[in-house]
């Protein structure tokens, strides 16, 4: 990264490096909670024969997240009615994934996720799926639902503030959030969550006893 900035500031005034150097410490500054220690599929920067294995979250697909910065609050109507809360589940390990019906990759891992959550549900996780579609249209995302056969709770992010505050910049995102309530890891884009390489992350953090 330090070479890469290097060759593009050559022969660029002073002023024009300040310039770059204050947009690049706004840039920083608005990751406020999910700043990852490495991104998945990053080595931590060795390479060569000695380069370390890859550990869970990589092997996964998974960047894993700084620890100290509060999970945002996540609180919404769900499309079979009543309210569910992150808080909720507090005691759960808890899988936030963002989409949207227009969203092709969402489709994809869809059935991944329902897997998932068939899967470990009676051992503590919890798949909560975050629609996006602006104004949530019941018309369109009852038949998607239904078509894909979810079963996991399906909530409205109408307004599209929750994606916000999540600081969701494309779909799927998707939030591995441990029992307590805060949010180990993230992937953009999507993922097969009933993996081996998955399961494996995610049964890390599956509670000591199970819920029902």
């Amino acid at each position: 990264m330090k070479v890469w900035a290097s060759g593009m500031l050559l022969g660029v005034s002073r002023r024009q490096q300040l310039v770059r150097a204050a947009l690049a410490i706004a840039l920083v500054g608005g990751l406020v909670w999910a700043l990852p220690i490495r991104r998945a599929g990053v080595d931590g920067g060795h390479h060569g024969a000695h380069a370390p294995s890859l550990d869970p979250f990589e092997r996964a697909g998974v960047s894993e997240l700084r620890e100290g910065h509060r999970t945002p609050p996540l609180r919404l109507p769900r499309l079979d009615g009543g309210t569910t809360a992150l808080d909720d589940h507090r005691e759960r390990l808890v899988i936030v994934n963002f989409w949207a019906t227009w969203c092709e990759p969402c489709t994809a891992e869809m059935p991944t996720l329902e897997a998932l959550w068939h899967q470990y549900r009676g051992r503590g996780l919890v798949v909560l799926g975050v629609s996006a579609d602006r104004g949530a249209p019941r018309p369109l995302l009852e038949p998607y639902v239904a078509r894909l056969g979810l079963s996991f709770p399906i909530l409205l992010d109408a307004d599209l503030s929750t994606s916000r505050a999540w600081r969701v910049q494309g779909l799927p995102a998707t939030f591995v959030v441990r029992p307590g309530g805060d949010a180990v890891g993230m992937a953009h884009g999507a993922r097969e969550w009933n993996s081996a390489e998955m399961r494996a992350l995610l049964e890390r953090f599956l509670p000591a006893h199970a819920h029902r």
